[in-house]
């Protein structure tokens, strides 16, 4: 099964494309994981997106294409796959069509700006060891000291909250057209949220007829 993971930043894709990959056992294609690979191994693609990289400049729509295409041509995604932070445009969503990498079902996470921001805003990270927490879902004992090893919790710059808010503008903008673009061709399938991870997956699947 193909499927493609839509959702603003916070929404849980990757948790959700997790627990979909171990169920459907497909793999999960993460843009920025392939990328890393294929700049590392030095494929002819991999060293094309380097030189607009190591130039500080954005990697074009056709050279990300070629890179996807070259991940889905591996044997462990004969069964299908997850896509999970591409396509994020209509653009790069017109370029996969015209490389004939079609989907089964583009799965829309639909969770409230609101819940985003008070999810992401809240994270604490701490700065010694790398431990996760939540000022509100997951605090720790001692306000601002890691549990584990006493380290200094931080809120990463991803989390402060001009960067959320410019964030899910940019979302908004630039990549919930796209649930437009694949209704159109009656694939896209909203998720509610529901809260719980395991509620919300136990949605994706029923969706997916799993």
């Amino acid at each position: 099964m193909k499927i493609i993971l839509l959702g603003a930043p916070g929404a849980g894709k990757g948790t959700q494309a997790e627990l979909i990959s171990k169920k459907l056992g497909i793999p999960t294609i993460s843009t920025g994981n392939i990328l890393r690979a294929a700049v590392k191994e030095g494929t002819p693609i991999g060293l094309e997106a380097k030189s607009y990289m190591d130039a500080g400049k954005l990697v074009p729509d056709e050279v990300i294409i070629g890179i996807i295409e070259e991940r889905l041509a591996q044997s462990d995604c004969a069964n299908g796959f997850i896509l999970d932070g591409v396509p994020r445009t209509i653009a790069q969503a017109e370029a996969l069509e015209r490389h004939g990498i079609r989907f089964d079902a583009v799965l829309s996470l639909e969770i409230a700006d609101s819940v985003i921001e008070e999810r992401m805003t809240g994270r604490r990270t701490c700065h010694a060891c790398g431990a996760s927490y939540h000022v509100k879902a997951a605090p720790p004992k001692q306000e601002g000291i890691c549990d584990k090893c006493g380290g200094e919790l931080e809120q990463r710059k991803d989390d402060r909250p001009e960067t959320v808010k410019h964030r899910l503008e940019v979302y908004h903008n630039e990549t919930e057209p796209l649930k437009g673009f694949y209704e159109a061709k009656g694939v896209l399938k909203s998720v509610p949220d529901f809260g719980g991870i395991e509620e919300t997956n136990e949605k994706i699947m029923e969706l997916l007829g799993k």
